[in-house]
């Protein structure tokens, strides 16, 4: 008997890699959906008895699909397959119906056993080494719709971002809101322009740290609102949250949690070992254009991915950006063509 699953991700590189950790020889018809609201028409269609979905998407996050399905009653299993890795994360999809959760990149031993063990996979599914294949003739071969270098990073920051997310979120016990990471080409005297979440009438401070790799460099900017001071301050159980120390040691705590996680997800996912320079304080209670006028005289381009960080139900938000060099580019195009051959 012929098995329908659905794959729902934003991405098409993730669509296909979840689609080619299944087992090849299984009799399986295979159908893509590019957002939430997308997989619910094709699931409302017949197209799905069992669904892998990506949480963070835009439109409509899987979230919002798994509080639909419910409501619905519609007639799948959903199995989340997510770069958020946070406890709560697992803890609310698995209140809203999920019946498991996969963290990317995808185990393709996990998946097998998951097939198996809800009875998706049994010796009669198994067919002569077929390749499964998809319904949406735009995803199926990989050769029409190429992966291309911007989608390429920002998977890899989603799942770099969730490391991060999941580890402040253990230090502070809260959860961190997973925004959909940026990732653009820009010139260094665009780069305060760049920054979706800035403010003009607001004040920043930052950090910044360097980075370097077998065929990568760049730095990370840390910008730390000053508003959501006084909130993080307290949260790190700092007592005297008014001083200016204080506030240079909550920015290098800060910057050393999703620093840390975030480069080092990184390079597990390009196979290399970043170095790290120290971290610097910038400036401090300046406007975004200020604390990044020491880009500005500089003329070369950068490669530019921008992650949000907010934490649910508190005043508090950070921006992050990581900067690669124009250097670094063929060196991420070889990676993603090894990735998608």
């Amino acid at each position: 008997m012929t098995a329908r699953v659905l794959i729902c991700d934003d991405s098409s590189l993730a669509r296909k890699q979840m689609a080619r950790a299944l087992p090849k020889n299984w009799n399986a018809e295979v159908t893509f959906a590019f957002d939430g609201r997308n997989a619910l028409e094709k699931l409302r269609a017949g197209a799905g008895e069992l669904m892998f979905l990506d949480l963070n998407m835009p439109e409509m996050d899987g979230y919002q699909v798994l509080d639909a399905i419910l409501k619905e009653d519609l007639p799948v299993l959903t199995i989340v397959v997510s770069g958020d890795i946070q406890p709560e994360a697992r803890a609310r999809v698995r209140k809203l119906g999920a019946i498991e959760f996969i963290k990317k990149p995808t185990d393709t031993d996990l998946v097998f056993k998951l097939l198996q063990d809800y009875g998706f996979l049994r010796p009669e599914d198994l067919v002569k080494e077929r390749e499964h294949p998809a319904t949406d003739a735009p995803d199926a071969p990989a050769a029409e719709t190429p992966a291309n270098l911007n989608e390429y990073l920002q998977e890899i920051a989603n799942v770099a971002m969730g490391r991060s997310s999941d580890l402040l979120a253990r230090l502070l016990r809260v959860f961190v809101k997973q925004p959909i990471p940026r990732v653009e080409m820009i010139a260094r005297t665009e780069l305060s322009m760049a920054i979706s979440a800035a403010q003009d009438d607001s004040s920043y401070s930052a950090v910044c740290q360097g980075f370097t790799g077998a065929g990568i460099a760049g730095e990370a900017l840390l910008l730390f609102a000053d508003a959501s001071f006084n909130d993080m301050a307290e949260l790190l159980h700092y007592e005297d949250l008014d001083t200016e120390s204080i506030q240079v040691e909550v920015l290098m705590d800060m910057s050393s949690i999703l620093f840390g996680a975030f480069l080092k997800g990184i390079g597990d996912q390009l196979d290399l070992k970043l170095g790290l320079g120290h971290p610097t304080v910038l400036g401090q209670h300046r406007q975004i254009g200020d604390l990044l006028e020491h880009h500005s005289t500089r003329q070369e381009k950068l490669l530019c991915i921008e992650i949000s960080y907010e934490l649910e139900n508190r005043d508090i938000s950070c921006d992050m950006l990581v900067l690669l060099t124009e250097d670094s580019v063929p060196f991420l195009e070889q990676r993603l063509q090894y990735l998608v051959d």
